[in-house]
């Protein structure tokens, strides 16, 4: 026997009453398509609509159906925690509302929860579309944002992509026909969004390093360059500026966020300043507006963004100035910076930057960097400072400052300038894999001095032995084939053999080596 919707309810009070919740936090008042959307659902619950429903004991899924234009069959897995419909939208519709509203009303006034959803309507968002301004459209992410975000508790991680995904597909609903306004709709919307988000987390001291909240601030960061690259080639209208205004106030306000996401913000910033903000008046505003401002506020080194601007507006003696404040603090905010230079052509100043952070690299790669990030970031610095004029004892400072992270970098380096001796040591020191010596280079050292490889050949393959296994003598094998190869390009193929045959004395109770060794015909 098939249980009720009241017995059905009851049994799975607290998934239903969750459900409804988060049904509730998506669905805005001020929408039309959200107000729509409920109505339909309560005019479904209050005229039998729904059918009598199909409740397994056994798997605990239940199977409604919701008599519509064409009738959708609702699917409820209490133990998974699901709830789906066979209609053709693909997230909330008022079918999945009716069914949750109808378990609902054994225990609340569905009444009094659409008279309490209601009330939170504050001004329609269709209205607010209908006349174009800034104001209005700052009203419209507020009005969204305000009751998408909100409670003194930071959000969680894992629901950040759904909600900011239901955010944008509300405002989205209200962006301008003309084709010329989208792409400036879409980036004044998705600063709101960053802005609205950074000062909840911060006020609610949320852990911004979460890999679920980078990643949403690199896509959202994507999203704003994709735009801004857009509009930076595009002709722009008259009646756009003030648009153009609110969004440079909006990038300001979130550069002096309190703190938090340093990067993210300062990359976001640096990228309006030399894309999209290029007019002369901007800039110089802006930068007066930035030595006005007290740097105590916000955790970003006003120095370091101060010298974009001392560049974009050809200042180089207020640019040394900026740059001898460089630390190991802001050391990589002036590295962002020499990447911008570079990328406009300021390769003067790029070079003022990248030769006074020499010093500090050391200590803020090998200490300061998190060590996820040290290898790509050495990438970085040796894609910049290959860029700029470096003598030789500032060349080796910089790949001297690497380390164990920047091996490939310093390889290349050594291999430039005919340091095969030295190449060799260095990947004797820091030792890695017969692929990585490929990667950096091995085979050019083999082709310029086979000789010179030969103890490298030697160290790799002796690493091998120590492992004790027969794929490790495998592998051992491989290398002494290769080892061979460079022997016969020396003109020292005698003293391969004479090695082998030493190596084979070394290790005659190894039996899994010797057959290795037999079977390869290394002697022949």
């Amino acid at each position: 026997m098939s249980l009720s919707f009241s017995e059905i309810a009851h049994a799975h009070k607290d998934f239903i009453q969750h459900t409804l919740q988060s049904f509730e936090e998506q669905l805005l008042p001020s929408a039309n398509e959200d107000a729509e959307l409920v109505t339909r659902a309560m005019f479904s619950v209050r005229n039998q609509a729904i059918k009598p429903p199909h409740y397994s004991r056994f798997s605990q899924i239940l199977v409604c159906q919701v008599q519509d234009v064409n009738t959708a069959e609702v699917t409820i897995n209490f133990p998974e925690q699901t709830i789906s419909c066979s209609c053709p939208k693909k997230d909330l519709c008022r079918h999945q509302l009716a069914i949750i509203l109808k378990l609902s009303q054994y225990f609340i006034s569905l009444q009094q929860w659409l008279s309490i959803w209601r009330s939170k309507r504050s001004v329609p968002l269709q209205s607010l579309a209908s006349e174009r301004s800034p104001e209005n459209w700052q009203m419209m992410a507020d009005e969204v944002l305000n009751y998408a975000i909100k409670g003194p508790q930071p959000l969680e991680p894992y629901t950040l992509s759904g909600l900011i995904e239901n955010i944008r597909t509300k405002l989205q609903r209200h962006r301008p026909y003309e084709q010329e306004w989208q792409e400036l709709f879409n980036l004044f919307m998705d600063i709101a969004v960053s802005k609205h988000f950074l000062l909840h987390a911060v006020k609610t001291k949320a852990d911004l390093s979460h890999h679920y909240v980078q990643f949403f601030l690199e896509n959202t960061l994507s999203l704003i360059q994709r735009s801004i690259d857009t509009l930076s080639k595009t002709t722009r209208l008259f009646a756009t500026e003030p648009f153009f205004d609110a969004i440079q106030k909006n990038v300001h306000e979130i550069l002096f966020i309190e703190k938090g996401a340093t990067a993210f913000r300062l990359s976001l910033y640096l990228q309006f300043w030399t894309k999209l903000f290029n007019e002369r008046k901007r800039l110089n505003n802006e930068l007066a507006l930035l030595e006005q401002s007290d740097d105590s506020n916000t955790d970003i080194d006003l120095n370091v963004v101060k010298s974009i601007f001392y560049i974009l507006l050809s200042s180089p003696s207020q640019l040394e100035q900026a740059v001898e404040t460089m630390s190991e603090n802001n050391v990589e905010g002036f590295i962002d910076i020499a990447q911008y230079a570079l990328q406009k052509d300021f390769v003067d100043e790029a070079t003022v930057i990248l030769k006074k952070a020499l010093p500090f690299l050391q200590t803020f790669v090998q200490d300061n960097l998190l060590p996820i990030r040290r290898q790509k970031f050495t990438r970085k610095l040796d894609h910049l400072y290959g860029q700029v004029q470096l003598s030789d004892s500032e060349e080796l400072a910089l790949y001297s400052s690497f380390g164990r992270y920047g091996i490939e970098s310093f390889s290349n380096y050594l291999l430039r300038h005919n340091r095969l001796d030295e190449w060799v040591a260095l990947h004797q020191l820091y030792p890695s894999s017969i692929p990585y010596l490929d990667q950096c280079g091995l085979k050019d050292v083999v082709a310029q001095s086979p000789e010179t490889a030969l103890p490298l050949y030697h160290f790799y393959a002796m690493e091998e032995i120590q492992q004790k296994s027969r794929q490790n003598y495998k592998q051992a094998v491989r290398i002494w084939r290769a080892m061979k190869s460079a022997s016969k390009k020396a003109g020292k193929l005698d003293y391969f053999t004479a090695y082998i045959e030493a190596v084979q004395q070394q290790y005659k109770r190894l039996r899994a080596l010797q057959e290795e060794i037999n079977k390869s015909n290394l002697l022949i």
